[in-house]
């Protein structure tokens, strides 16, 4: 209750500017607020949180913005103990690590380091991509970052950026990602340190309405995962809500929340880098040689073991072969009645089976 209260005095004490998105407030089982998301909540939404506790939206009132939430169960991440080990992995070229990003809310910005939360020629959320970016590519990555701006910031936005993104799939990135800043009032939402540094949480979006949602979640579970064991506390949480966001277009595409616009804009700035790591290594981590090469568009999923466990399958093979060579053996000393018969008949089999580069040719040949 007393969180409740807090949000409704920010409510009131923000300028009306900051109130032009629609916050909802998801009550938790209890009736106590759980989250905020900034934008309009419908029944059938999916909620993870920072401790991975999974929710689904019941109901929704619209009259004071409130969404009362069920309780499903503990989200399960996947295993990213390769980490432990991934540094001893053989990297493999730039050129194939390649990222794509552009932002389809043009406008937004931080009131705190752009002077205003939205800016309808070029938003500061395009430094943060830069940033983001740049951080990137001292992981290792090529990165393509789109300034296409898709102004204005209303219902068609998604419809404008929507080429942008196909544009950029043209180029077979891994991944897609399309940064955003939040709108939720309260920037302790967001407010995190890490290592000491004073830093922003970073929120994932999956559209439900796509086919490639469970890819999508798929990837946004290992994207978190990875940052609860690299930053603990850097990945908020994990939100599924209406519509595509485009991720219909590929099974790597993610939507991030960069902080909020109460936030400063240098604390936003100072997550790039754990994020840049983050996505990186959930994208190629562990992966050696030219198995990091699939596109995003490929079957391979983020976050892949390292290629050397590909070895379990070549020792199976050699496990049959022995056998076969011991049951050839074993059938020629029961076929001949003595071991040197069995070892000559294995012999000439052996050389049958390999043309004659191993074993002893039959001399009638």
């Amino acid at each position: 209750m007393k969180r409740l209260l807090l949000f409704l005095l920010l409510m009131l004490t923000l300028p009306a500017a900051a109130m032009a998105e629609d916050v909802y407030t998801l009550l938790d089982p209890n009736g106590d607020p759980l989250t905020f998301y900034a934008g309009e909540c419908e029944p059938g939404d999916e909620y993870i949180s920072s401790d991975n506790q999974h929710y689904r939206v019941k109901t929704v009132n619209h009259d004071d913005h409130t969404a009362a939430v069920e309780h499903i169960g503990q989200v399960e991440l996947p295993d990213v103990s390769w980490l432990e080990v991934v540094d001893n992995a053989t990297p493999v070229s730039a050129s194939k690590h390649l990222i794509a990003i552009y932002c389809t809310h043009s406008d937004e910005s931080y009131i705190e380091g752009d002077g205003k939360q939205s800016d309808e020629e070029r938003g500061g959320i395009y430094d943060i991509a830069d940033e983001f970016a740049a951080r990137l590519e001292d992981c290792g990555a090529t990165v393509v970052v789109s300034d296409q701006t898709h102004l204005p910031h209303d219902s068609g936005a998604y419809r404008r950026s929507r080429s942008t993104a196909v544009e950029l799939l043209k180029q077979q990135p891994r991944a897609v990602f399309d940064l955003h800043r939040d709108g939720i009032p309260d920037p302790d939402e967001y407010a995190v340190t890490i290592g000491g540094k004073k830093m922003s949480k970073v929120r994932l979006l999956v559209g439900k309405s796509n086919q490639n949602k469970e890819a999508n979640l798929d990837f946004a579970k290992h994207i978190k995962a990875v940052g609860d064991k690299l930053y603990p506390g850097l990945i908020k949480d994990i939100y599924m809500g209406k519509g595509t966001y485009n991720q219909d277009l590929a099974p790597r595409c993610i939507l991030l929340e960069f902080g909020t616009h109460t936030l400063s804009k240098e604390r936003v700035m100072n997550s790039t880098g754990p994020m840049a790591d983050v996505a990186f290594r959930a994208l190629f981590g562990g992966i050696t040689g030219s198995a990091g090469a699939s596109d995003v568009r490929g079957s391979s999923s983020a976050g892949e073991k390292p290629a050397a466990e590909s070895n379990e399958g070549s020792g199976a093979v050699w496990w049959i072969v022995g056998a076969l060579v011991l049951g050839i053996f074993l059938f020629g000393i029961l076929s001949t009645g003595s071991l040197k018969g069995g070892s000559e008949k294995w012999k000439r089999s052996f050389s049958e089976m390999t043309g004659g580069l191993i074993g002893k040719r039959n001399r009638r040949e």
